[in-house]
C-alpha cells in the first residue's frame, strides 16, 4: 500500500490544510475530525519546538529546522534606492533521502 515506517524524533506543526487532512483520514481509514486532530497536534508540536530554536527530524521524510539570515543590504524595486533587510530566522525543511528516493523513483 505504500506506506512507510516514519519515527518522530522530536515534536512540533501547526495544521492547515483541508486537502491534506480529508487525505490523512482516507489513508489512515478513520473519522475526518480524527485526522484534523492529529494533523493539527503534529503542526501544533512541530511549530512549537521551532519556536524553541529546536531541530525536529522525521526519519525518512526529513528536518525541519530553523535557519538565522544575517542583515544585509538590498535595493527598494520601486525606487531603486539601497536599504537594509533586517536580520531574520526562517523555518527550513530538508527531506531525507528516503523521500527523495520516492520521488525519484
Amino acid at each position: 500500500n505504500g506506506r512507510s515506517d516514519i519515527m518522530v524524533r522530536s515534536p512540533s506543526l501547526r495544521g492547515r490544510a483541508f486537502v491534506l487532512e480529508l487525505k490523512v483520514s482516507a489513508y489512515i481509514d478513520d473519522l475526518e475530525a480524527d485526522a484534523e486532530k492529529a494533523l493539527k497536534a503534529f503542526v501544533d508540536v512541530v511549530s512549537d519546538e521551532l519556536v524553541k530554536g529546536e531541530k525536529v527530524q522525521l526519519v525518512g521524510f526529513g528536518t525541519f529546522e530553523v535557519t538565522e539570515r544575517k542583515e544585509r543590504e538590498g535595493r527598494n524595486l520601486q525606487t531603486k534606492e539601497p536599504m537594509i533587510i533586517p536580520a531574520s530566522k526562517t523555518p527550513k525543511f530538508r527531506p531525507g533521502k528516503a523521500l527523495k528516493d520516492l520521488v525519484n523513483a
